[in-house]
């Protein structure tokens, strides 16, 4: 029997370079032991719509799975839930919330945002944690020149990268700099990081940088910020608790179901002092920073490469023998 015919729309390519393409890459990787797979922008319909309709983001893919559901009725639609989708989207796009009517599984990044779903649908949740490979931690003498906190992700509103350019006035620990990496989709934040950097000798805006660099950046850091609004599973706090780099993260569900409710890295969204005053620590309180360590070599399994794969085979399998089983019902 031929291999099916797995289709992973992504809206985003290889040229956003973003969260959604890294998933939608990894996915196809690990999906071609054993499906044929494609990536594409858009599902075609009739008799090319493809077995499987793996959809990342409710809502900008709300075209590519109504279109799937007509031209492949009861076979699998997968949607993956990402954080707009989860806490916003939702709540008031019918493209999203058709999205989920449609799909046969959905897929949560963090077993947190499940709450926010209609009881209704979770029976046909899967929760599939993103991976990363390991790398080796960077150690770091105690003549070290710079403690570097790095903001890794594109210049938006969601991510908001504005608490990042605060914190950086306001932290008050020597040899502290804050890098931040990643291109300006919003011009106006642009603007606001190359001002910040003319005036703030602490901090720098890197723009983008390819993944690779990026991540070997992320690896020489002393820790990692992620300031955002809304998050379904952040890659960026996958990389770094894999390279031994501790995360201090805004308090929103996401980061949560990521890192642990009893993380002890967690600062208020959007109060630059409060994420000021975890970089000084860090700096300044060895072990303290050393339970950030621990608690995130304690996370580091639950992103393996192995364990992602394991969960995703697992689903399609699933998906595909329930598939066969409504087709020949059908029939």
């Amino acid at each position: 029997m031929p291999a099916k015919h797995v289709l992973i729309v992504s809206p985003a390519s290889a040229r956003e370079n973003n969260g959604n393409w890294h998933t939608a890459s990894r996915w196809a990787h690990f999906l071609r032991s054993r499906y044929q797979v494609a990536i594409a922008p858009d599902c075609c319909a009739g008799p090319n719509a493809p077995d499987v309709l793996i959809a990342l983001h409710a809502r900008r893919s709300a075209g590519a799975v109504a279109a799937f559901a007509r031209a492949r009725p009861g076979r699998p639609c997968i949607v993956v839930l990402t954080g707009t989708d989860l806490y916003r989207d939702l709540a008031s796009s019918p493209e999203a919330q058709a999205s989920l009517e449609h799909a046969t599984h959905l897929v949560l990044l963090q077993p947190d945002g499940v709450a926010l779903l209609p009881e209704r649908v979770r029976a046909r949740v899967r929760v599939i944690y993103q991976s990363a490979p390991a790398m080796r931690p960077v150690t770091h003498g105690q003549a070290r020149r710079h403690f570097d906190i790095c903001m890794i992700g594109h210049l938006r509103s969601e991510k908001d990268p504005y608490t990042f350019m605060r914190a950086a006035t306001l932290v008050t620990a020597p040899r502290v700099r804050l890098l931040h990496i990643g291109g300006a989709l919003e011009s106006p934040l642009g603007q606001a990081a190359t001002a910040t950097a003319a005036t703030t000798t602490g901090y720098q805006w890197l723009g983008h940088l390819p993944h690779s660099f990026a991540r070997q950046r992320l690896a020489r850091s002393h820790a990692m910020a992620i300031c955002s609004l809304m998050e379904g599973g952040a890659n960026v706090i996958i990389e770094a608790v894999t390279c031994g780099v501790p995360v201090l993260a805004s308090d929103i569900s996401g980061n949560r179901g990521m890192l642990g409710h009893d993380y002890a890295g967690y600062f208020p969204v959007g109060d630059a002092a409060a994420l000021a005053r975890l970089i000084d620590r860090s700096v300044a309180d060895p072990a303290w920073y050393g339970q950030l360590q621990a608690q995130c070599v304690r996370r580091a399994p639950l992103f393996a490469p192995e364990r992602e794969r394991a969960a995703l085979l697992a689903l399609l399998d699933e998906a595909t023998a329930a598939g066969d089983a409504a087709g020949a019902l059908a029939s």
